[in-house]
């Protein structure tokens, strides 16, 4: 079945008590018990299930190819679900090149719990190799990276962690289900924070962890998720699923902006570099060609002129809203560099873009006026 028709049928079906085409929100949370001590409908608690959340996983599931899915009340507790399933001593490999809310998890919360981490350049697959350890479980991928839109070729840094015997974990929020299969490369488990593309809206929070074979890892993922309670509530699950029902279209929309704003800026005067994956000067524009249908609709650019000209560019803006996060029907700009703070390597006359929905050329004069 095609993704278009996977994203508005999975974990859809007709009501069976009013024939109501759109789901109802269940927000009980709790659910009687039979006489006989049993739960006939399969619901007890809502942090255990919830008829909306088993809605959203089944759709996730089937949306990126793999068997289950648990979802959760946001990204960074979908990642820290997967952190805490290793056991104590074991050895990750991360990206120096990640959002950096997964370099603070690992660093802040992890390493003090005795797990060690080692960051590495994941588009150079001899330095993964060199950073293995005889306890490396898991290495971390994320492509296009945040924010410099690095590449990482899935394939070959999966064998890498298969011949070593560990995870490889693919963080796919920005190039989403529909821009990029991690399984279909051999990654073990696909991680969104649903908050962005596939709920699309800037209207919802949440987070999900796919996995390829339900396994015994998998019953841990599950477990993290009932006992700790980071569950997706009932609504935000309903708003996400009603997202992806749109999710094909809009990244054609995002991605075909996304390509006409950077070939723009790519050759402005006034930019010194733009890092988008869909350009033919991108470094790692080959092995995009091969794993992603679509771009995506990330970019970020360099100014000319350091960090106070990229606050005034930010600055000029009319149509591009100054925020954080990403994946919204509107176009966003912010100074990366003073959102991740000390200690950050994004260079500081960097502005990351997403771009929305709105008329290319409308966005490209926009940011033409503001550089000039």
């Amino acid at each position: 079945m095609k993704i278009e028709t996977l994203a508005v049928h999975a974990g859809h079906r007709i009501d069976p008590a009013t024939a109501a085409v759109t789901p109802a929100i269940y927000l009980s949370t709790t659910f009687e018990r039979q006489a006989d001590g049993s739960y006939p409908q399969g619901y007890h608690y809502i942090r255990d299930n919830n008829p909306n959340r088993q809605a959203l996983e089944q759709c996730l599931y089937q949306l990126e190819g793999g068997v289950a899915a648990a979802a959760f009340s946001s990204g960074s507790a979908a990642t820290m679900s997967i952190f805490q399933s290793l056991q104590a001593g074991s050895h990750v490999i991360a990206p120096l090149d990640a959002y950096s809310g997964t370099a603070s998890v690992l660093k802040e919360i992890f390493v003090p719990w005795n797990l060690s981490v080692t960051f590495v350049d994941m588009t150079n697959p001899t330095a993964v190799e060199q950073a293995l350890e005889p306890n490396t479980r898991l290495i971390w991928v994320e492509t296009p990276s945040n924010p410099m839109l690095k590449i990482t070729d899935i394939g070959k840094i999966t064998d890498i962690a298969h011949q070593a015997n560990a995870l490889c974990v693919c963080d796919n929020t920005w190039a989403t289900p529909m821009g990029q299969n991690p399984f279909k490369c051999g990654a073990d488990l696909v991680v969104h924070s649903t908050t962005k593309y596939l709920g699309g809206h800037s209207d919802v929070m949440g987070g999900v962890v796919i996995t390829k074979v339900e396994n015994d890892l998998f019953k841990t993922l599950r477990k993290i998720q009932t006992i700790g309670g980071a569950v997706a509530s009932p609504f935000d699950s309903w708003l996400v699923l009603r997202g992806i029902q749109t999710l094909p279209y809009r990244m054609r929309g995002h991605s075909e902006n996304a390509l006409k704003v950077a070939t723009f800026l790519s050759e402005h005067p006034k930019v010194e570099a733009v890092h988008y994956p869909g350009l033919p000067t991108h470094s790692g524009y080959e092995i995009a060609k091969q794993q992603m249908h679509v771009f995506g609709g990330m970019l970020s650019f360099q100014v000319k002129g350091g960090r106070e000209k990229a606050f005034d560019v930010a600055a000029k803006v009319k149509l591009f809203t100054r925020a954080t996060s990403l994946g919204g029907v509107e176009s966003l700009i912010e100074h990366r560099a003073s959102i991740e703070g000390v200690g950050t390597k994004t260079p500081n006359n960097l502005l990351r873009v997403s771009v929305g929905l709105e008329h290319p050329d409308d966005l490209i004069e926009d940011l033409a006026q503001a550089l000039n």
